[in-house]
């Protein structure tokens, strides 16, 4: 069982002051010798984690936003950890697969060998269309692009010269003199939910971020609902004579009860009370909550066992990042799992 969490960045993080100061901040340069406060916050807790024993880092991308970009932040952090992977999110409409392999090896050999892709095939019409890209949103063209852009990314890790004739990418005799720090090349995580998508991550995905019918009444409903998908899955990439790995986003916080720790977790996610922060909690938070990863320690460690039990192998876990919350997760989650596995994890 693994364990991840994502980078704290304005467009995916809720009830920080450093964000909100970052973003406050983004549009005019900084006090003398000042780094952004965004950056300090993101440094201070991905390290922490990285310590705790987390096991990787998902770097979310938005271009239209004061986030910085992702395979900058990436970098910039990855330089001070010791062990966990950074999975930096690309969206082939933005960039050329040639060039995100040669990022890739990059980061890959600086790490060393912990470095994953987050395959996003777009949703954002007006980002791309302002930074130069293309969602083809209402064609499943995108699906096929995404396919073809995994396929040069692992033939340029893979050989050298590489050569490659697509529909989106034709590629000719294309040297890459950096390749992977490790002979397993990195890996590709993805979440589409369409019929073509799920296609495309049966095709050439090597996990699978699951979400569930937002109908779900109960934990039960949540569970019913991830197990038909993995089965569709599951089904899916073995006609293609492949398997596919799971991963699920929840959202964490303790407490002496199911109430309590709801209770806590609004406290820490509304900073200031604004109609911003209600918004970003009914979009991003209260549908993760639905997963039943909320209440006392030992409850919420049996229904990630459940999970587990039905292919579920890695955590994404969403809470509101502070160096206590990583503690907690470390004591209260980390570090029994990885004794039940006969695993150790570093001390924070």
């Amino acid at each position: 069982m693994q364990f991840g969490l994502y980078a704290p960045v304005p467009h995916v993080t809720v009830g920080s002051k450093a964000i909100e100061l970052s973003v406050a901040q983004a549009a005019k340069p900084l006090p003398a010798n000042e780094v952004d406060p965004a950056f300090k916050l993101a440094k201070e807790i991905l390290c922490a984690a990285d310590r705790a024993g987390f096991d990787v880092i998902l770097f979310a991308e938005r271009h239209l936003g004061a986030d910085f970009e992702a395979w900058i932040l990436a970098a910039a952090v990855s330089s001070w950890t010791a062990r966990i992977k950074s999975m930096v999110a690309v969206h082939p409409g933005l960039w050329h697969p040639t060039l995100v392999a040669k990022m890739a090896s990059s980061l890959d050999r600086l790490t060393p060998g912990r470095t994953a892709i987050n395959l996003v095939t777009g949703w954002n019409v007006e980002e791309h269309r302002m930074f130069g890209g293309d969602t083809l949103l209402d064609n499943d063209d995108r699906y096929v692009r995404a396919e073809e852009f995994v396929d040069v990314l692992r033939g340029m890790w893979s050989s050298t010269p590489f050569s490659y004739q697509g529909t989106f990418y034709q590629v000719d005799d294309a040297q890459l003199l950096l390749k992977p720090a490790s002979p397993d090349l990195p890996e590709i995580f993805t979440a589409s939910r369409s019929p073509r998508g799920l296609d495309m991550v049966a095709k050439v995905g090597d996990w699978w971020f699951l979400d569930f019918d937002k109908e779900a009444k109960s934990v039960t409903d949540v569970m019913d609902s991830l197990k038909r998908s993995i089965d569709v899955m599951d089904r899916k990439a073995a006609s293609y004579g492949r398997r596919v790995r799971y991963g699920f986003n929840p959202f964490i916080a303790f407490g002496d009860s199911v109430e309590d720790a709801k209770a806590r977790a609004m406290r820490l996610l509304v900073s200031d009370g604004s109609e911003a922060d209600e918004r970003k909690i009914v979009r991003r938070v209260a549908p993760a909550m639905a997963a039943g990863c909320i209440g006392p320690p030992e409850q919420i460690r049996d229904q990630l066992r459940a999970y587990g039990e039905m292919g579920i192998e890695l955590f994404l876990f969403k809470f509101a990042p502070s160096l206590e919350q990583i503690a907690m997760i470390q004591e209260e989650i980390i570090k029994p799992f990885r004794r039940e596995s006969g695993l150790t994890t570093v001390a924070a």
